[in-house]
């Protein structure tokens, strides 16, 4: 065999190198396209039933779903950040301790109690 057909680990190590580096930039091409399979299945999966004649409309909805997903996830994320966007400063007030009811005046009405607690019923 001729040196030019052999495929070193290092040539496989450099390969590998280059799709991990670029799997970003190759991930964005992919356009994802739902199919009417698809919405049978996430029917199917969530146990709904969709009429026939609803699975077109909802395949276009949920495509568009995903086109706007899309859309805001190939925004640039750098710029100016919303943190503070009205140059408000401290805005809360300072907090206050205030007496509150005695725990035997609030839980007079309770129609079950223990420890100074309301006691809830299981649902099961």
């Amino acid at each position: 065999m001729s040196e030019q057909n052999i495929i070193t680990n290092e040539t496989i190590e450099t390969l590998r190198k280059m799709v991990y580096n670029n799997m970003d930039i190759l991930l964005q091409k992919v356009k994802i396209m739902v199919t009417r399979e698809d919405v049978e299945n996430i029917a199917l999966l969530s146990k709904l039933f969709v009429p026939e004649e609803e699975l077109d409309g909802l395949t276009k909805s949920m495509q568009e779903i995903i086109d706007f997903a899309d859309a805001i996830n190939s925004a640039p994320a750098g710029g100016e950040g919303f943190d503070n966007i009205n140059n408000l400063s401290n805005v809360f007030r300072e907090d206050e301790v205030i007496a509150s009811y005695p725990v035997t005046e609030i839980l007079k009405n309770a129609p079950e109690q223990a420890e100074d607690h309301f006691l809830v019923r299981n649902r099961e």
